[in-house]
């Protein structure tokens, strides 16, 4: 190990070579001690040596087995949850969780689709999703009946907000389209894979017939919509696509190209009732409804609505 007192997260993820949610998972069982600096949490390296020390017989289970296998032993604190996803609406909606119920809420800035294949891998309690599916026009549950096969969950709206593109200052490419992504003069600052944003891009590009292989910059990947946004905003690239609060935290221009539907995915277990009744209590609440209402830029006219729910 090295010299450092603590490592984040995503520092053990890379050590390790596991995911980030399997290891917020360990936190949350207390397999894995963590302290706090402000909302990031921190794990102490001689905690982390303890930890791998311990597993390294055959008789405990190891960091990389699926959670579904380390429920058997069960949960050491069932009152902790992890919410994955990055808007700062997530952050609100944790403070509020842990402010009206018994529940602690740790964040994951794991994207869209990779927080929702964790979660059919038994990770994660809350996985924010805004997944656009091309052939529908549809968002989230396509993906979700796809990949939680056999899972009963429930599906409820968070939010809209509008998705589009990061320009600079007065758009002085004039970039008004997806087809514009295309021209030679134009260089992009792409998304991960797994993220919705680089879905949503994906997604248009495959529907209105744009080869990836024609888009300048595409392999450049920045891992959030304020590192794209900077990156419009310095001139690494002349477009991005996100949502619209980056751009104005930022300070460049938006072009808004779609209406995004944000929902919040919670798998249906005996151990979820009470979370579930939780969240559905305080995304209905005039009082949350407000608090996001105040940020600007988000439409909370079906807050609370279950969009879908298995039985």
């Amino acid at each position: 190990m090295s010299k450092e007192l603590s490592y984040t997260i995503e520092e053990v993820s890379q050590f390790l070579k596991v995911s980030k949610l399997t290891l917020y998972d360990l936190v949350k069982k207390g397999e894995l001690p963590v302290f706090r600096v402000g909302r990031q949490m921190r794990i102490d390296a001689k905690d982390l040596d303890n930890y791998i020390k311990k597993h390294k017989t055959n008789q405990e289970p190891s960091l990389t087995t699926p959670v579904m296998d380390l429920h058997k032993n069960g949960p050491k604190d069932s009152h902790n949850i992890v919410i994955s996803g990055q808007d700062i609406v997530l952050d609100i909606l944790g403070k509020h969780i842990e402010k009206n119920s018994s529940f602690k809420s740790f964040r994951s800035f794991t994207g869209s689709l990779n927080s929702l294949i964790s979660m059919y891998n038994g990770e994660g309690d809350i996985v924010s999703l805004h997944l656009f599916d091309g052939d529908t026009g549809e968002y989230n549950l396509p993906y979700i009946k796809k990949i939680l096969v056999s899972y009963p969950f429930i599906l409820i709206n968070l939010l809209s907000r509008k998705a589009g593109l990061y320009v600079k200052k007065g758009n002085p490419l004039n970039l008004i389209s997806w087809a514009d992504l295309k021209r030679d003069d134009v260089k992009i600052m792409n998304r991960e894979k797994g993220s919705g944003a680089r879905i949503l891009l994906d997604e248009q590009l495959r529907i209105n017939k744009i080869p990836f292989r024609n888009i300048k910059g595409y392999d450049h990947e920045e891992t959030n919509h304020l590192s794209v946004a900077s990156a419009v905003s310095t001139g690494i690239a002349d477009v991005g696509v996100g949502i619209e609060k980056a751009a104005k935290i930022v300070g460049i221009d938006f072009v808004p190209l779609i209406t995004e539907r944000y929902d919040l995915v919670i798998l249906k277990t005996p151990k979820s009732e009470g979370l579930i009744s939780s969240v559905k209590e305080i995304l209905s609440s005039r009082q949350f409804q407000s608090e996001i209402n105040s940020l600007g830029d988000y439409d909370t006219s079906q807050t609370g609505k279950i969009i879908y729910e298995t039985y």
